[in-house]
């Protein structure tokens, strides 16, 4: 079983920045397919970027150009640092894995999440 804990979610005034970490237990970095998503208060569930196990990455529309994800295999941890942040960002973020070594878009079905750490934006 896959135990995913997310931590850095926080309040940030608009054009600020966060670093979002995710960490597993056990090591399932290396042929994984990775994801952030987020879900704000009556929307549903949106992804946000994903990285595959050779290192692809994708994003959505929404974040290109602020946001980054990026993993630390040796240390087991899954990263999102965000930038320029807007208050449209704020939700609940979640991080996702999948054990699959191919293309992980943002579409892939992960089927292990953990719990969320909140990141609230304001103007």
């Amino acid at each position: 079983q896959v135990h995913l804990v997310e931590s850095g979610g926080g309040s940030v005034q608009a054009g600020g920045s966060l670093r979002l970490s995710c960490t597993a237990s056990g090591y399932i970095y290396s042929g994984y397919c990775l994801g952030w998503f987020r879900q704000a208060p009556g929307k549903e569930r949106e992804g946000v970027a994903s990285i595959a196990s050779y290192g692809t990455t994708n994003y959505a529309d929404s974040v290109k150009g602020r946001f980054t994800i990026f993993k630390d295999n040796a240390k087991s941890t899954l990263y999102l640092e965000m930038s320029s942040l807007k208050p449209e960002d704020t939700a609940m973020y979640f991080c996702a894995a999948e054990k699959w070594i191919g293309y992980c878009p943002l579409s892939a079905t992960f089927n292990y999440w953990g719990q969320g750490t909140q990141v609230t934006v304001s103007s």
